[in-house]
């Protein structure tokens, strides 16, 4: 009888550990957004990649994605297959990783801020929120990825990500190296540095992550190019392209949308965008009224209403993204029509692009991105050409 307390107390734990790890697996796959279907209100035709002619199910073939040399609108998924170019193969050279950090006492752009608590919806703006933030320094680690065919003393182009690694060592272990090494073996992109840049921490309205990716200006372009470019290039020894056609952007979520607003902004320094469950919709904190709609305002009003810039997209939603994920309530927090509308406006501007729309996926699906990035990397640099 001395011994049944004992079993009994230890059954109690587990079921306790089995729920605590459990509940809240539970309570996020119950919290997803209902699907939205493929051909349901706002959605483009879409081509379905590996479908069998005659299938008539929007369906696409497991591990398959929309041909290198395609544009417009595809459907993928639902079954994903992780592309063979996130392994490590060998005989394959492997580029080197350097990283360093910034601290924001240094920087002339974001000294840093956070908040404490959520905002409230402002009673006389809906469009935005009354909230508090307080000072916050803060240190960003940059990890850069440096192919190995690289020459020293020539100049090479780049690809900026970001949300890049927080943690010292991980850059090795990142999937986009491990991708570039594979494609720039098999002459599949050009051989070219990817620059990781960490957030400046918290996420939405009122944090620095949110003032660096989801404000309607030019400045984390200007913030890169004047403080992190020019150390990327003491501290990792390359020269790193000024033509804009070998700048590229890329990022989930809002870091997707932050790329978008690099080259949207800043034209003449970036050209080629790459971004998965874009935040085209209004989280742009403080309020702005020359673009009262955050990012939702590139599909309202700027794309359409603006003479077409040279940029070229690869941009991906998934069916189950986000869907008012906050206290806002003003039809701008909808991932999907986001990006629906995105890539309307983009075909109407004859804008290159192509839009993926992953089945039975959620906001920055991680198995989208391991079946899809190799090629939408081979995508995004079709048509580069070293300048004169």
């Amino acid at each position: 009888m001395k011994f049944y307390p004992t079993y009994w107390t230890l059954g109690c734990w587990c079921l306790g550990a089995l729920l605590a790890v459990n509940l809240p697996l539970m309570a996020q796959k119950k919290s997803l957004p209902a699907a939205r279907a493929p051909d349901g209100p706002g959605a483009p035709v879409f081509q379905v990649a590996g479908m069998e002619t005659g299938g008539g199910v929007l369906r696409g073939a497991p591990g398959t994605n929309p041909p290198v040399g395609a544009m417009g609108d595809w459907l993928i998924g639902p079954e994903y297959v992780p592309a063979p170019e996130l392994e490590v193969v060998r005989g394959v050279p492997q580029g080197r990783i350097v990283e360093f950090v910034m601290n924001s006492v240094d920087s002339a752009f974001y000294p840093g801020i956070a908040r404490e608590v959520f905002g409230t919806v402002d009673p006389e703006n809906p469009q935005t929120l009354i909230g508090e933030t307080q000072a916050q320094p803060y240190t960003r680690l940059i990890t850069v990825y440096v192919p190995d065919q690289y020459e020293p003393g020539t100049e090479i182009p780049f690809v900026v990500h970001h949300d890049g690694p927080k943690h010292p060592g991980s850059g090795a272990d990142h999937m986009l190296p491990r991708v570039l090494n594979n494609l720039i073996h098999q002459q599949r992109v050009p051989p070219m540095v990817a620059i990781l840049i960490a957030n400046g921490g918290g996420d939405a309205q009122g944090s620095q992550r949110g003032l660096e990716y989801d404000t309607m200006s030019g400045k984390l372009a200007e913030f890169i190019q004047a403080e992190v470019l020019p150390r990327v290039e003491r501290e990792a020894g390359v020269w790193l392209a000024d033509d804009p056609e070998g700048r590229a952007v890329m990022g989930n979520s809002s870091g997707g949308s932050a790329a978008f607003t690099m080259a949207w902004y800043h034209p003449e320094w970036y050209r080629r965008v790459l971004t998965y469950s874009g935040t085209y919709v209004n989280q742009q904190w403080p309020f702005d009224a020359a673009t009262p709609g955050g990012a939702w305002e590139y599909h309202e009003t700027l794309i359409p209403q603006s003479p077409r810039k040279p940029i070229r997209l690869w941009m991906h939603v998934s069916d189950r993204d986000n869907f008012n994920p906050n206290i806002m309530r003003d039809g701008m927090h909808d991932w999907v029509a986001a990006n629906h509308r995105m890539a309307a406006v983009l075909q109407a501007k004859e804008y290159p692009y192509l839009y993926v729309f992953s089945l039975d996926s959620r906001h920055g699906d991680r198995r989208v991105r391991e079946q899809t990035l190799p090629s939408a990397l081979e995508w995004l640099w079709r048509g580069y050409a070293v300048a004169e």
